[in-house]
Protein backbone atom coordinates (compact mmCIF):
# COMPACT_ATOMS: atom_id res chain seq x y z
CA UNK A 1 0.00 0.00 0.00
CA UNK A 2 1.32 3.49 -0.89
CA UNK A 3 2.00 5.29 2.60
CA UNK A 4 4.12 8.01 1.30
CA UNK A 5 6.06 9.62 -1.15
CA UNK A 6 8.94 11.94 -1.64
CA UNK A 7 12.80 12.38 -3.52
CA UNK A 8 14.09 9.38 -1.18
CA UNK A 9 10.91 7.14 -2.05
CA UNK A 10 11.42 5.00 -5.30
CA UNK A 11 9.35 6.56 -8.31
CA UNK A 12 6.24 4.42 -9.73
CA UNK A 13 7.02 2.54 -12.55
CA UNK A 14 6.32 4.21 -15.95
CA UNK A 15 2.85 2.33 -17.17
CA UNK A 16 2.24 4.31 -20.26
CA UNK A 17 1.61 1.21 -22.84
CA UNK A 18 -0.15 -0.19 -19.96
CA UNK A 19 -2.83 3.18 -19.25
CA UNK A 20 -2.54 3.30 -22.87
CA UNK A 21 -4.05 0.14 -23.56
CA UNK A 22 -6.66 0.55 -20.17
CA UNK A 23 -8.03 3.52 -21.59
CA UNK A 24 -9.05 1.92 -25.29
CA UNK A 25 -9.09 -1.42 -25.16
CA UNK A 26 -11.88 -3.97 -25.47
CA UNK A 27 -10.61 -5.86 -22.82
CA UNK A 28 -10.63 -9.42 -22.54
CA UNK A 29 -13.65 -9.68 -20.17
CA UNK A 30 -16.52 -7.28 -20.99
CA UNK A 31 -19.13 -6.93 -18.31
CA UNK A 32 -21.65 -4.82 -16.32
CA UNK A 33 -20.56 -3.63 -12.94
CA UNK A 34 -22.71 -4.85 -9.82
CA UNK A 35 -22.02 -1.27 -8.43
CA UNK A 36 -21.36 2.01 -9.15
CA UNK A 37 -18.24 3.41 -10.42
CA UNK A 38 -16.52 4.71 -7.31
CA UNK A 39 -13.12 6.56 -6.54
CA UNK A 40 -11.48 3.83 -4.28
CA UNK A 41 -8.69 6.13 -2.90
CA UNK A 42 -11.46 7.92 -1.32
CA UNK A 43 -12.71 4.99 0.67
CA UNK A 44 -10.10 3.94 3.29
CA UNK A 45 -12.16 0.91 3.86
CA UNK A 46 -12.34 -0.27 0.58
CA UNK A 47 -8.64 0.73 -0.38
CA UNK A 48 -7.09 -0.61 2.42
CA UNK A 49 -8.93 -4.32 1.89
CA UNK A 50 -8.20 -4.57 -1.57
CA UNK A 51 -4.60 -3.00 -1.44
CA UNK A 52 -4.26 -5.80 1.12
CA UNK A 53 -5.91 -8.60 -1.53
CA UNK A 54 -3.89 -7.26 -4.72
CA UNK A 55 -1.08 -4.84 -3.56
CA UNK A 56 -0.07 -2.50 -5.85
CA UNK A 57 -3.26 -0.97 -7.80
CA UNK A 58 -2.81 2.61 -8.97
CA UNK A 59 -5.88 3.92 -9.51
CA UNK A 60 -6.77 6.64 -11.25
CA UNK A 61 -10.74 8.64 -11.80
CA UNK A 62 -12.28 10.37 -15.14
CA UNK A 63 -15.58 12.88 -14.92
CA UNK A 64 -16.35 13.87 -18.72
CA UNK A 65 -18.28 17.07 -19.30
CA UNK A 66 -21.35 14.92 -19.82
CA UNK A 67 -21.44 13.36 -16.34
CA UNK A 68 -19.50 10.10 -17.63
CA UNK A 69 -17.54 8.25 -14.77
CA UNK A 70 -14.29 6.46 -16.13
CA UNK A 71 -12.66 4.65 -13.35
CA UNK A 72 -9.05 2.80 -14.23
CA UNK A 73 -7.11 0.05 -11.93
CA UNK A 74 -3.89 -0.99 -13.17
CA UNK A 75 -1.58 -3.63 -11.34
CA UNK A 76 2.47 -4.36 -12.28
CA UNK A 77 1.72 -7.93 -13.29
CA UNK A 78 0.10 -6.07 -16.71
CA UNK A 79 -3.71 -6.40 -15.25
CA UNK A 80 -6.02 -3.38 -16.31
CA UNK A 81 -9.82 -2.68 -15.61
CA UNK A 82 -11.93 0.19 -16.82
CA UNK A 83 -15.30 1.03 -15.56
CA UNK A 84 -17.18 3.52 -17.32
CA UNK A 85 -20.73 4.78 -16.48
CA UNK A 86 -22.93 7.68 -17.81
CA UNK A 87 -23.80 9.00 -14.26
CA UNK A 88 -22.98 8.51 -10.86
CA UNK A 89 -25.92 6.15 -10.05
CA UNK A 90 -25.92 3.86 -13.24
CA UNK A 91 -23.97 0.88 -13.77
CA UNK A 92 -20.64 0.64 -15.22
CA UNK A 93 -19.37 -1.44 -18.28
CA UNK A 94 -16.07 -2.93 -17.08
CA UNK A 95 -13.83 -3.90 -19.57
CA UNK A 96 -10.47 -5.79 -18.15
CA UNK A 97 -7.74 -7.47 -19.16
CA UNK A 98 -4.34 -9.31 -17.82
CA UNK A 99 -3.81 -11.89 -15.80
CA UNK A 100 -6.24 -10.53 -12.75
CA UNK A 101 -9.62 -9.37 -12.76
CA UNK A 102 -9.30 -6.03 -10.97
CA UNK A 103 -12.69 -5.15 -10.95
CA UNK A 104 -14.28 -8.06 -9.90
CA UNK A 105 -11.93 -8.04 -6.81
CA UNK A 106 -12.76 -4.60 -6.06
CA UNK A 107 -16.85 -5.93 -6.52
CA UNK A 108 -16.16 -8.81 -4.10
CA UNK A 109 -15.16 -6.36 -2.02
CA UNK A 110 -17.74 -4.19 -2.14
CA UNK A 111 -20.34 -7.05 -1.62
CA UNK A 112 -18.22 -7.83 1.91
CA UNK A 113 -19.30 -4.21 2.50
CA UNK A 114 -23.19 -4.53 1.75
CA UNK A 115 -23.53 -7.70 3.20
CA UNK A 116 -21.30 -7.29 6.50
CA UNK A 117 -21.84 -4.06 7.07
CA UNK A 118 -18.14 -3.49 7.54
CA UNK A 119 -14.95 -4.52 6.13
CA UNK A 120 -12.59 -7.13 7.74
CA UNK A 121 -9.70 -4.44 8.04
CA UNK A 122 -11.64 -2.16 10.19
CA UNK A 123 -11.11 -3.61 13.57
CA UNK A 124 -8.86 -6.66 12.51
CA UNK A 125 -6.63 -7.86 15.61
CA UNK A 126 -3.00 -7.56 14.55
CA UNK A 127 0.11 -9.33 15.57
CA UNK A 128 4.22 -8.64 14.87
CA UNK A 129 6.54 -10.83 14.56
CA UNK A 130 9.66 -9.74 15.54
CA UNK A 131 11.02 -9.61 12.46
CA UNK A 132 8.44 -6.93 11.20
CA UNK A 133 5.80 -9.48 9.77
CA UNK A 134 2.17 -8.19 10.46
CA UNK A 135 -0.80 -10.70 10.99
CA UNK A 136 -4.29 -9.46 10.19
CA UNK A 137 -7.45 -11.32 10.96
CA UNK A 138 -11.41 -10.86 11.68
CA UNK A 139 -14.20 -13.42 11.66
CA UNK A 140 -12.35 -15.90 9.19
CA UNK A 141 -10.67 -13.23 6.99
CA UNK A 142 -6.80 -13.18 6.99
CA UNK A 143 -3.56 -11.32 5.82
CA UNK A 144 -0.06 -11.46 6.50
CA UNK A 145 1.96 -8.63 5.68
CA UNK A 146 5.80 -9.66 5.05
CA UNK A 147 8.16 -5.99 6.16
CA UNK A 148 11.04 -8.85 4.14
CA UNK A 149 9.60 -9.32 1.05
CA UNK A 150 7.03 -6.60 0.73
CA UNK A 151 4.60 -8.91 -0.18
CA UNK A 152 0.51 -9.37 1.04
CA UNK A 153 -0.84 -12.65 1.03
CA UNK A 154 -4.95 -12.78 1.96
CA UNK A 155 -7.30 -15.15 2.45
CA UNK A 156 -10.66 -14.77 2.68
CA UNK A 157 -14.18 -15.98 3.94
CA UNK A 158 -15.73 -18.85 2.21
Amino acid sequence: MSTRHGDDYPPAPDNADLWAIARKADGETVTTGRYPVMRVNGTWGVRSTLELTVSGIEHRMEKAADGTRTAYMLHPDGSWARATAPGKRELPIVHQGGPRRLWDELDRIRTWLVIDGTLPVAGAAVSIDQDGTCHLSRNGWSATVSAQQVSVEARSRS
